[in-house]
């Protein structure tokens, strides 16, 4: 499978231009210059930076130069701190991969999809020249299967109108289901040397989202360790506390490894088909988030790191772990105190 040179190991930004309030002393705030000096030393080479529309455009559409200006002194601290970059459309006006935002109509109306392209036109005529260094990632995890044929047009139309600008941009792409490597195979676009495809990978559920309020079913005061766990074990306890969800959804714990019980055999063979549809296509997989929930102990946090790390080194795929602080899954928080040494090695 072709490597996506520059993009090994990196961490997301999650919370400075997405998922926030989008005030300016958050922009200021979140993440400063001392930040990046941290991460100049946890051995990452890139740096995933989702951003919602909010940043660069107002409600009507109009652009606002304080938003590029700072999406451009945040590049620049990058190449500073000698670390690549990918500008992560997280939140697009009409879509969020969380309902909570009341984002509908993106799918259904035209003017809206045609305010995505010009959106990506923009960004490309202002960062299209740092291709090599600055990759595009064009949404944020689509979420219903029922969007895949139209996010397919899309996609396809918005690539054109970027290469129209730039042609050696990577480009990263990913499917429905969440960024899900099991609908990869649906993923239906023009591909040239520089289109990336991406997954998201916080398998098993039961575990990385352990108490998250905003899982159907899920207890606050839900725990879950995987440590001597079998597959068979995981999926039976899965499908018996969470019944409803799991009929509605996807039991994403794969069997037919050698090894039955949690490890990384568990992400090589859940990665299988993306693995063979990327050989096939020779295009690059790149996870762009991975982690667990701040309510995971952290030596099983650590247990599973390593697990999904030899996966990644042993099939060759490029990653960013979500997130780097706060938002339940941070990475630097002070919980990780004790085994955050080992766990950058795991990155």
């Amino acid at each position: 499978m072709r490597e996506w040179k520059g993009y090994r190991k990196g961490i997301n930004l999650g919370g400075w231009f997405a998922q926030n309030d989008h005030l300016e002393k958050t922009y200021d705030t979140f993440i400063t210059e001392d930040d990046f000096k941290v991460f100049s030393k946890w051995g990452i080479d890139h740096v995933r930076i989702p951003f919602d529309y909010h940043l660069l455009e107002d409600q009507k559409g109009n652009y606002r130069e304080s938003g590029f200006k700072r999406l451009e002194n945040a590049i620049s601290l990058c190449f500073k701190y000698d670390l690549r970059v990918i500008l992560d459309l997280h939140r697009v006006y009409g879509f969020s991969f969380d309902m909570g935002y009341g984002e509908f109509g993106f799918f259904d109306e035209p003017d809206l999809q045609e305010r995505f392209y010009k959106l990506w036109e923009e960004i490309a005529k202002r960062f299209g020249h740092l291709h090599g260094k600055v990759a595009f990632e064009l949404l944020n995890e689509i979420t219903d299967q029922s969007y895949g044929v139209r996010w397919n047009k899309i996609a396809r139309v918005c690539i054109g109108r970027i290469r129209k600008i730039t042609t050696e941009t990577d480009i990263v792409v990913g499917s429905y289901w969440n960024n899900s490597y099991m609908s990869l195979n649906d993923l239906d676009i023009q591909l040239d040397d520089h289109i990336i495809y991406t997954f998201h990978c916080y398998d098993p559920l039961i575990f990385t989202h352990q108490g998250a309020n905003w899982i159907n079913e899920m207890p606050v005061d839900y725990r879950y360790s995987i440590k001597n766990k079998t597959y068979e074990q995981i999926n039976e306890e899965f499908a018996r506390d969470f019944k409803d969800w799991v009929a509605a959804n996807r039991i994403l714990v794969p069997g037919g490894s050698e090894n039955p019980v949690f490890g990384k055999d568990f992400f090589t063979s859940s990665f299988s088909s993306a693995i063979a549809l990327a050989e096939k296509l020779n295009v690059p997989l790149y996870c762009g988030e991975y982690g667990c929930i701040m309510y995971t102990d952290p030596e099983d946090e650590l247990f599973w790191f390593k697990a999904i790390h030899e996966a990644f080194e042993e099939i060759n795929v490029a990653r960013a772990a979500w997130t780097y602080k706060e938002f339940h899954f941070g990475i630097a928080d002070k919980r990780l105190d004790g085994v955050r040494e080992e766990l950058l090695k795991c990155l």
